[in-house]
């Protein structure tokens, strides 16, 4: 997309709309905001944040619409945060462990095999949610809500019994610990966003990656993979911030109506991925794939990798990084 291009979308911000929203409600709107995130329109995230747009306009009387732009139409996965910043955009959505290289707390979520379940992946969120905060308002970011992804599993297109299995194996690679698991497990690394997984499937760039049934689903990997293990590595998460300048140019009544709109969006949203987490399975196995529980072969050369990949994430994350897995040890 052109800088041209781009400056024409923030401008207007009608052409990608996804808010569902009347016309009328729109054109009454005195501020108009513009939110990227990265996936496609019918993943649940993306629902998600049309729901809390529409949330916002409609407790705000119209004075504050916000257009929700998908699939990282607006600006790439890994720019929407410095985007946001920078004021180019006035809020948006990532999936913030693409952000781990930069700061080592942002990759917590996807220490393997710290928090394998819903419920751990709150408890986690609630040891680290300050940490997370501070470290986004020095970038002059303001939270407003992380919903989780379901639990994340191998997609390949072969069996794998153990991971000696995985070696050799062109594997989609999203973050850094990702990337660190690949080089664990032999396995070559490519780095691939969520908007350009689809692609990089259909041709063969790569031929297996750890996501959830969502990703999968999404990207209609049964037409180029075989196999799905469900080994419930962790739980990553999607932050949703708002440029703290732009909300601070807010009236009160308006950031109360964004403020109680992001409660009810993370409310919302934590549920429903939890109660889609199976029919995304149940799809993957419709639609042919094998879809099964990891072996214990498996699992044990998994767990061995992830033991690594804590020790040296705990090493990278310093103080904070222990304060933080000895709070949430805590609150079991």
């Amino acid at each position: 997309m052109t800088d041209l291009n781009r400056r024409h979308l923030l401008a207007g911000g009608a052409g990608l709309a996804l808010s569902g929203l009347s016309a009328g409600a729109r054109a009454q709107a005195q501020l108009r905001w513009n939110l990227p995130c990265a996936y496609p329109t019918q993943n649940f995230h993306t629902e998600n944040l049309v729901a809390f747009a529409r949330d916002v306009e409609q407790a705000t009387s119209g004075r504050l619409s916000i257009t929700v732009h998908a699939n990282a139409s607006l600006f790439p996965a890994p720019q929407i945060k410095r985007a946001v910043a920078t004021g180019q955009a006035q809020i948006g959505e990532v999936l913030l462990s693409i952000h781990e290289n930069e700061d080592a707390i942002f990759g917590l979520d996807v220490v393997p095999f710290v928090a394998t379940s819903f419920a751990e992946s709150r408890r986690l969120w609630q040891a680290s949610k300050a940490h997370i905060e501070r470290r986004l308002a020095s970038q002059g970011l303001t939270v407003l809500f992380a919903v989780p992804w379901g639990p994340q599993g191998i997609y390949a297109n072969r069996a794998i019994n153990t991971v000696e299995d995985m070696r050799g194996l062109r594997w989609r690679s999203y973050n850094a610990g990702t990337t660190r698991l690949a080089e664990l497990l032999g396995m070559q690394s490519v780095t691939i966003q969520a908007a350009e997984l689809p692609q990089a499937l259909a041709t063969g760039v790569v031929n297996s990656f750890m996501s959830s049934g969502s990703t999968g689903y999404d990207s209609k990997v049964w037409e180029s993979l075989s196999h799905f293990y469900d080994c419930q590595a962790w739980l990553p998460k999607n932050v949703t911030f708002v440029n703290t300048a732009a909300f601070n140019a807010l009236d009160a009544a308006t950031k109360q109506a964004i403020t109680t709109a992001g409660a009810t969006a993370e409310t919302r949203g934590w549920a429903r991925s939890e109660e889609i987490a199976g029919w995304y399975l149940n799809e993957l196995r419709s639609k042919g794939m094998s879809v099964q529980p990891a072996s214990e072969g498996l699992m044990a050369g998994l767990r061995r990798a992830g033991e690594t990949l804590t020790a040296d994430w705990i090493r990278r994350a310093g103080a904070d990084g222990q304060a933080i897995i000895e709070a949430y040890r805590r609150s079991a």
